[in-house]
């Protein structure tokens, strides 16, 4: 029998976000193969970790590219975003809370990726679509939480999959765009 690395990958995220002590043993269950094919695939959690993060870097790599965060005005930019995102927004909730993954401060692809949504967040403010007051860096880290949260509240059953682009995009747009006063 086959077994489909990606989907093993997913059924992992899908039990540590719950869970982020399951043992491997408890990882494999939640994939449907023995402890000895997990082993096979990954040597030990950190293997397994770092394979999640290299599928979830790559995912959202290809997500910003979809979303083309360049082309028309940030506030369209954003909305493409999160739709590009939505079907891996669980593989990144794990991800952006996995604390081995951060231990020496610096990460070169969560680096590259953050500072594309920094440059996102930063065209949005040099237009006047997004507020000035709030920090480009801030507006990233929102932007994770609230892909996760809605990630989480999709998977929890809480929040209707098709419910995910509307509630992430408005809350996250009513609190980033700039209001004009008079």
């Amino acid at each position: 029998m086959s077994v489909d690395r990606e989907d093993v990958l997913r059924s992992a995220a899908a039990l540590l976000t719950r869970r982020a002590t399951a043992t491997m043993d408890e990882v494999a269950k939640a994939a449907g193969i023995s402890r000895a094919t997990l082993h096979r695939h990954f040597a030990g959690r950190d293997a397994l970790i770092r394979a999640l993060e290299d599928l979830g870097l790559r995912e959202f790599e290809a997500a910003l590219d979809e979303a083309r965060l360049g082309e028309g005005d940030a506030l369209g930019a954003l909305r493409r975003l999160v739709a590009a995102a939505e079907p891996s927004a669980g593989l990144i909730a794990f991800l952006v809370t996995e604390n081995e993954l951060f231990e020496d401060g610096q990460n070169e692809g969560w680096n590259r990726l953050d500072a594309r949504i920094c440059a996102l967040f930063r065209r949005g403010q040099e237009s006047g679509e997004f507020r000035i007051d709030l920090s480009t860096v801030w507006l990233t880290e929102a932007f994770y939480g609230l892909l996760g949260s809605a990630a989480w509240a999709v998977s929890s059953g809480r929040l209707a999959p098709k419910d995910f682009h509307f509630m992430l995009v408005e809350l996250l747009l009513g609190g980033v765009r700039r209001s004009v006063t008079s």
